[in-house]
């Protein structure tokens, strides 16, 4: 924006003011008011007379009213009816969870507790016609994700997928179990 000596001016950032008196390369000096004369910017300041009654018409000042007092739809996630009332089993088989210490264990044998746990829990499931269960599995290196991926594959009545991501992060699995397939695990 260009500036002259003589052109009223307002401080972008500040409550401040004034006439330009002077201009110096990017430097414009303006008197306040009081009677003082403060440097700025030029890319501090703006001219008074750019706001004007014509940047802000009637009909735009309408609509922006009326957009702002539109009231916010709700916005709620729909469930299937049958999906609403499920109960939903969540097996955590973090190593620390199913012993109290694991101080002799070898990786093999928490890995071993941890399927074991993983296969009984989804018989349970199946038996008592539990439809959905969640394993907490963790991040690591993915070799428990892998085991369990192995175990479901064995079963002809269940799909397994990625768990909530907002509720659960990347370390678990959610496996749905379909009832009318009998099962002969």
């Amino acid at each position: 924006m260009s500036f002259q000596i003589g052109d009223k001016v307002s401080v972008l950032d500040d409550d401040i003011s004034g006439v330009i008196v002077g201009i110096n390369n990017h430097t414009v000096g303006v008197e306040t008011s009081d009677g003082f004369v403060l440097e700025f910017q030029s890319n501090e300041l703006i001219k008074n007379k750019s706001f004007t009654k014509d940047i802000f018409s009637i009909n735009g000042i309408q609509d922006v009213i009326k957009q702002k007092e539109l009231p916010l739809k709700k916005r709620s996630i729909k469930t299937k009816p049958k999906e609403r009332n499920l109960p939903m089993m969540e097996v955590d088989l973090h190593i620390h969870k199913l012993v109290d210490s694991e101080r002799q264990m070898t990786n093999y044998d928490k890995l071993t507790l941890q399927l074991d746990t993983a296969k009984r829990q989804l018989d349970f499931a199946i038996r008592k016609r539990i439809q959905k269960l969640v394993f907490i599995h963790g991040v690591g290196e993915g070799v428990l994700k892998m085991e369990l991926e192995t175990l479901f594959r064995r079963y002809d009545n269940i799909k397994y997928y990625e768990a909530d991501l907002q509720k659960y992060g990347n370390g678990a699995t959610e496996v749905y179990v379909y009832q009318n397939v009998s099962s002969n695990q």
